[in-house]
């Protein structure tokens, strides 16, 4: 018997004309795909996740950055401090003299004008001495009248002493008989009257003087004079004007002493008058010349006060050197005196006094997840530290920060004066020069 044999299949082979070329058409473009390490796409992306990574590392180190403390700092210097008391007030003649007029009567002649320099005993102003002149004369007749009275009485009494003493010889010659009593007594009564009428004529010529003494200087203040050497500030006297002394005290001319020397009163406040006093060094300043200080000395700080819209403050002189004449009188000024001074000391800021550092916790600074890192946020805010108002008071003890390398240190000091920017402090372990902490900055989380 015979057994088939199975035939092996033939090999396929290609068509009469079937070229590769024409197969890869035939199959399609996927069926030859190049490697992975050749492709584009794979390239781009590994780009694209290297780029990302970078700039996460790169955002990463600037919120670290932002988010670590940032510290203002100014140097501890060495210097002198000065507590300065601020006042107004207006310049004054060191003496001023207002110029009136004792009589009434008519201007004859004023002698001088504003701004004449005037002598003392200068004659300023004459009054029209007609009346006056008249009555000298009536009053030296009237004391011719008395001296005459005066002559009279005492021949009257001369005689009736001369009678009365020939009257007691007769009576000591007849041992009393005569003459009579009554004789005598009158003698002697005649005496007495004639006496009497002697002290009154020599009173009477007392009297006499008297009016023309009041006459003599009546007439000799119908000329007006200087009191002092100064300037003429004011007049308001004419020729010709009325003068009625009786009714008011007109005041016809102003004058001022030495204007080389002025006077400045100004108004210290209650709560700086403690430390102002006698002798202290002052600079103002005036409207008229706003860029140039002028020197001054406290000469006197009252005791009484004034009250203004229910300020209390203490009228204060300084005593101004005005040797060229560029200050005048009644002119406006804002005093700076130098109330209180200290000598090489330590001075830090005030504000390095009121700063204390903001405490940050460890994971606020560096906590987080990544999904909390990655995810935008808002804009943040940079939030500054600033100094508050506690007040700094004299020999207490506060607290610095002196920054050493990045890290802040705390110093304890003693306070002296402030000046409302600097204060003066001393302590251990403080020197010129240090850096002291005045704010800190720090990125908002």
């Amino acid at each position: 018997m015979t057994t088939p044999t199975s035939a092996s299949p033939a090999p396929l082979v290609p068509a009469s004309g079937n070229t590769p070329a024409e197969l890869t058409a035939l199959l399609g473009a996927d069926a030859v795909a190049a490697p992975w390490w050749r492709r584009r796409a794979v390239w781009i992306g590994v780009v694209l996740l290297a780029a990302a990574g970078a700039a996460f590392v790169w955002w990463q180190d600037r919120q670290v950055a932002q988010s670590a403390p940032r510290y203002v700092t100014e140097p501890v210097t060495r210097g002198n401090l000065t507590i300065t008391v601020t006042a107004n007030g207006t310049l004054q003649p060191t003496r001023q003299v207002s110029l009136g007029s004792e009589l009434s009567g008519t201007i004859k002649r004023v002698h001088v004008d504003v701004n004449d320099t005037v002598r003392a005993g200068q004659v300023l102003i004459e009054l029209d001495t007609s009346k006056l002149d008249d009555q000298l004369t009536r009053s030296r007749a009237a004391l011719a009248s008395a001296q005459s009275g005066v002559q009279q009485a005492e021949a009257t009494a001369a005689e009736q002493r001369s009678n009365l003493a020939r009257l007691e010889e007769v009576a000591r010659l007849s041992g009393g008989k005569v003459p009579s009593k009554a004789e005598l007594d009158t003698g002697r009564a005649g005496v007495a009257r004639a006496n009497a009428a002697l002290a009154m004529a020599r009173a009477s010529v007392t009297d006499a003087r008297a009016a023309v003494r009041v006459d003599e200087t009546n007439l000799g203040k119908a000329s007006i004079r200087s009191p002092i050497n100064g300037v003429v500030l004011t007049r308001t006297a004419e020729p010709g004007n009325a003068v009625a002394a009786s009714l008011q005290a007109v005041t016809l001319l102003t004058l001022a002493e030495d204007l080389r020397q002025l006077k400045l009163q100004v108004k210290v406040d209650e709560a700086d008058v403690g430390m102002v006093q006698a002798g202290q060094t002052a600079q103002f300043t005036v409207s008229a010349w706003p860029a140039r200080n002028w020197p001054a000395t406290i000469r006197r700080v009252a005791f009484g006060s004034t009250i203004t819209d229910n300020v209390v403050t203490y009228p204060t002189d300084l005593q101004v050197t005005n040797d060229d004449l560029s200050l005048r009188p009644g002119m406006t000024a804002t005093a700076t005196i130098a109330a209180t001074e200290r000598q090489n000391v330590l001075l830090v800021p005030n504000a390095a006094l009121r700063f204390t550092p903001a405490t940050a916790s460890a994971a606020a600074a560096s906590g987080g997840s990544l999904v909390s890192k990655l995810m935008p946020r808002p804009p943040g805010n940079t939030t500054t530290k600033r100094a508050g108002n506690t007040a700094i008071r004299e020999g207490g003890q506060r607290q610095i920060w002196i920054l050493q390398g990045q890290q802040p240190t705390p110093l304890t000091v003693t306070t002296g004066l402030s000046n409302g920017r600097l204060t003066e402090v001393s302590g251990a372990g403080l020197s010129a020069g240090q850096a002291v902490i005045v704010s800190q900055a720090s990125a908002a989380p």
